[in-house]
């Protein structure tokens, strides 16, 4: 179906739009999975090279929709992740939204020193030294308050009933 020159353009392209090495293993798999199921409807129309690129930009736009949803709210809370994932199906939109309003009440919830460092974390993306650096702590500290911060979290998300 695809030669060797294919897999490697393919295999780079995936590579220029996603960083992180196993996941442009992982993608790349997927698009290989996805075209192999869908072989039956490839209309000729373009190159197979051209098909497999359409390919792969779905596959790339799922990784980063699920990535940011994951990172942003739901790091080092598997038990919220688990509820992420059954939330990007389209039949689940609505529970999607819920979701993300129930995070954002909890949020607003917790106290002002935890809610920083989560939003510093997960929605800024900051690694603990550059919370550090921005608070003017040591990142013991920020370590420790961050724990603190995901336990109120979890505690506050568990009550939240919505």
């Amino acid at each position: 179906m695809i030669d060797k020159i294919d897999q490697a353009k393919l295999l780079n392209f995936i590579k220029s739009k996603v960083g992180d090495n196993d996941e442009v293993e992982e993608i790349y798999q997927e698009t290989l999975i996805s075209a192999y199921e869908s072989l039956g409807r490839f209309s000729g129309r373009s190159t197979i090279f051209t098909w497999l690129v359409s390919i792969a930009r779905h596959e790339i736009g799922d990784y980063y929709r699920k990535r940011k949803i994951k990172i942003f709210l739901f790091s080092h809370l598997p038990w919220l992740e688990n509820l992420a994932t059954e939330a990007l199906g389209p039949e689940q939109e609505l529970l999607k939204k819920e979701l993300q309003t129930r995070v954002i009440r909890v949020m607003g919830e917790i106290r002002e020193e935890y809610r920083q460092v989560l939003k510093l974390k997960y929605y800024e993306g900051f690694s603990v030294l550059e919370i550090a650096q921005k608070l003017n702590e040591n990142t013991k500290t920020i370590e420790s308050r961050l724990f603190r911060a995901r336990v109120s979290f979890a505690k506050t998300f568990t009550a939240d009933r919505g």
